[in-house]
């Protein structure tokens, strides 16, 4: 038994110094050769080249926000508020981003793709929009502003590309395709925002801001948000689409603001429509301010006589484009150009009848 063990132990022993001189041969120690692979197939280059094309007009942005060191608030110091990613809009210096980005911010800084670091100042937001406008304080040469493309025409199952910085990694590329269109999201307002596109396209926190690209490297949206239980992508994210985008962002630059018409009339609740004319589809005038557009296209409001109340007009449509209620109302008239008329289409006493609105700017 003891002569078998030790006969064992020599084999094993043998066995592994044999094992051990076999791999530190010099003779086998060289790499493998390479398999040659040749060109890439064009639907792999194709995102290669976008993302080389748009990079260099995609930016991170860092923000601080002011915070007390003690109770009274006398000791205010400047901390990191959060990131997000924008894009070069013209050659001017011009910034895009979300209005969450930069909201309650007292600085910014703007990394551009070749890593140089620039200050920005506030240009003008859109909060019921999500969007914001950042200058660069000095302009450096050779800015490359995004090309833009157009949303109308988009198609579920197109391929989209989103370039960001989600968890401050600069420089990311995802891609996916249109997943749905004419979705809806709420602003940091609350207000609901329509006509958003959905992709599948990974985006996460830091994404914000940066630019969708469709397959021609074209922005086609801005990503705004995700939905997701944990707060990282679960493949559905959503932005806001580029004709929105090309709508507001020349007004931020022009008046910092959004400028919109103003209807002259306030609508009446949607819970007491419902509570004294039961269930409705539409937006019904309750006060028409006097002078206004509203009063002037002969607008009708909800009236009370002693204990009788009568239905003001109902407002269905806005050049045949049906409205639900006050937030689809304000997004079809914002869609039409200030200083143009707008036919409403109406009920008022069980009639339908079409009416014209100018649509004025209002007044600050």
């Amino acid at each position: 038994m003891r002569n078998s063990i030790l006969v064992l132990g020599l084999l094993s022993m043998g066995l592994v110094a044999g094992w051990c001189g076999r791999a530190l041969t010099p003779a086998l120690a060289r790499p493998r050769a390479v398999e040659p692979r040749g060109p890439l197939p064009d639907w792999e280059q194709v995102p290669i080249r976008r993302f080389k094309e748009a990079a260099p007009s995609v930016v991170y942005i860092t923000t601080t926000e002011e915070r007390s060191r003690d109770f009274f608030g006398l000791d205010v110091v400047e901390v990191p508020a959060g990131s997000g990613t924008g894009f070069i809009w013209d050659t001017e210096g011009h910034v895009v981003t979300n209005f969450h980005v930069i909201q309650g911010a007292v600085r910014a800084t703007i990394t551009l793709a070749d890593g140089s670091r620039h200050e920005a100042s506030y240009v003008g937001g859109a909060p019921d929009k999500d969007l914001a406008v950042l200058q660069l304080a000095r302009t450096p040469p050779h800015l490359r502003p995004i090309p833009l493309g157009t949303s109308a025409d988009l198609q579920v199952g197109q391929t989209v590309l989103a370039i960001g910085n989600p968890f401050g990694l600069d420089q990311t590329l995802t891609t996916g395709v249109v997943s749905a269109l004419g979705r809806e999201i709420q602003s940091v307002t609350r207000r609901r925002i329509a006509g958003v596109i959905q992709t599948d396209a990974a985006i996460n926190p830091g994404n914000s801001g940066g630019p969708l690209l469709d397959s021609a490297g074209r922005l086609i949206g801005v990503n705004t948000a995700i939905q997701s239980p944990s707060g990282a992508s679960a493949g559905i994210g959503f932005a806001m689409p580029v004709d929105t985008v090309n709508r507001v962002v020349p007004q931020l630059i022009a008046r910092g603001r959004l400028e919109r018409p103003d209807l002259g009339f306030e609508p009446l609740e949607p819970r007491l429509v419902e509570r004294a004319f039961g269930p409705q589809k539409g937006v019904m005038v309750g006060r028409v301010a006097r002078g206004g557009a509203a009063a002037r296209a002969g607008l009708q409001p909800v009236s009370v006589e002693g204990r009788r109340v009568s239905a003001g007009d109902l407002i269905q449509a806005v050049d045949g484009r049906a409205v639900q209620d006050w937030d689809s109302l304000l997004d079809a008239v914002e869609a039409l150009p200030l200083g143009s008329s707008a036919n409403l289409d109406i009920q008022r006493e069980g009639r339908k009848l079409r009416v014209a609105i100018r649509l004025e700017p209002a007044r600050d």
